[in-house]
């Protein structure tokens, strides 16, 4: 049976999953984000029970399709922004995730917009700046390196979406003591 999961959004998350599931004795032949295959197929009161541990953990069991859908929408999303190579993407993010889902752009982008009060290139790009965060945090490149490595036209192009997603310019980010980064599933 395959399962979807609200809030997957790391391999850390997969792991600790994976960890649940094979506590609750079940088989789990694939997990990928938001996805878990398991086995055997589990009875209601299994599920009521798997429900109740994932929750417990922060996940969230998804029983809708369209909840799964958008669900799936943010894995691909997170995936692609956290985890390919940006600067030589050859379409629009947007278009992958069409492909990826085998769903019309028109249709994905009318449900994200109707369940997430947000349009799905604001989530990437939402996406996008936490990345940059965590790279301007780790200090190993330059905010040209950055933008390069981001798929950016421009530094002046970074700057302004990181100014009005965060309020600062990435420079005043940097110089924070505390600086203020999202978990992926708050975004």
């Amino acid at each position: 049976m395959l399962l979807h999961i609200k809030n997957m959004v790391c391999d850390r998350c997969i792991m600790v999953v994976r960890q649940q599931l094979e506590n609750l004795g079940l088989q789990v032949p694939e997990i990928s984000l938001g996805t878990v295959m398991i086995l055997p197929n589990p009875t209601e009161d299994q599920l009521h029970q798997i429900s109740s541990s994932l929750h417990i953990l922060g996940f969230e069991l998804l029983s809708k399709e369209k909840n799964q859908l958008i669900e799936r929408i943010k894995n691909v999303v997170i995936q692609f922004v956290h985890h390919s190579d940006l600067k030589n993407l050859n379409e629009s993010i947007m278009s992958h995730v069409s492909k990826r889902l085998n769903k019309d752009q028109a249709y994905l982008s009318r449900l994200f917009s109707d369940s997430q009060g947000v349009t799905i290139e604001r989530y990437i790009i939402q996406q996008k700046i936490e990345r940059v965060k965590e790279l301007l945090l780790y200090g190993e490149l330059t905010l040209n390196e950055i933008s390069y490595e981001m798929g950016y036209s421009s530094n002046a192009h970074l700057s302004n979406q990181f100014k009005s997603i965060t309020g600062m310019t990435p420079s005043q980010f940097k110089r924070l003591n505390n600086q203020v980064r999202l978990s992926l599933d708050k975004v």
